[in-house]
């Protein structure tokens, strides 16, 4: 189980070292945004919608990435206090009960949405903008497949811990 656990992490870690540079980059073209509206009173639509892209490509590939290394929102009500074996019985339960069913419903809907953007190519948000809002939505199944493997990953190192493997 940890050896598979180990290759499924392999997977979001790859994502993250990739999808970090967007956050400079991001901030670059933002910085260069602000140059062109404000010293050369120049302004682009599909270079403003390219921050939006990055920015969603950021959080919606970096998620496994946060997971992964344990950097996500924990409410620690009841794991502050918890042994080893009780934190990971509160992942497993979280990675069974919440995270599965809310990434597979998030994909089971959003699917038919992504299918029909991919179907006509939809074009940009705005007028002169960037014409591939169906790359953006693409974002939403990918978010929920890199979370749905990386809490596999987690799910199976937990599993470890309770059948008495190490943390």
């Amino acid at each position: 189980m940890e050896r598979l656990a180990g290759r499924l992490n392999l997977i979001n870690h790859s994502v993250g070292r990739l999808v970090r540079w967007l956050a400079l980059i991001m901030v670059l073209v933002q910085f260069v945004v602000v140059l062109l509206r404000y010293v050369y009173g120049f302004s682009s639509i599909a270079l403003n919608e390219s921050v939006l892209y990055m920015h969603s490509a950021l959080f919606m590939l970096g998620a496994g990435y946060t997971l992964l290394v344990d950097d996500h929102v924990r409410v620690d009500i009841f794991q502050a206090k918890a042994s080893d074996r009780g934190k990971a019985r509160i992942d497993v339960f979280g990675h069974i009960v919440l995270l599965f069913p809310s990434m597979l419903a998030l994909l089971y809907w959003s699917w038919p949405s992504v299918r029909n953007a991919w179907a006509i190519y939809e074009g940009p948000l705005s007028v002169g903008g960037i014409p591939a809002v169906f790359l953006l939505k693409s974002l939403i199944p990918a978010f929920c497949v890199l979370l749905l493997i990386q809490s596999l990953a987690c799910l199976l190192s937990k599993l470890a811990v309770l059948a008495g493997g190490r943390a």
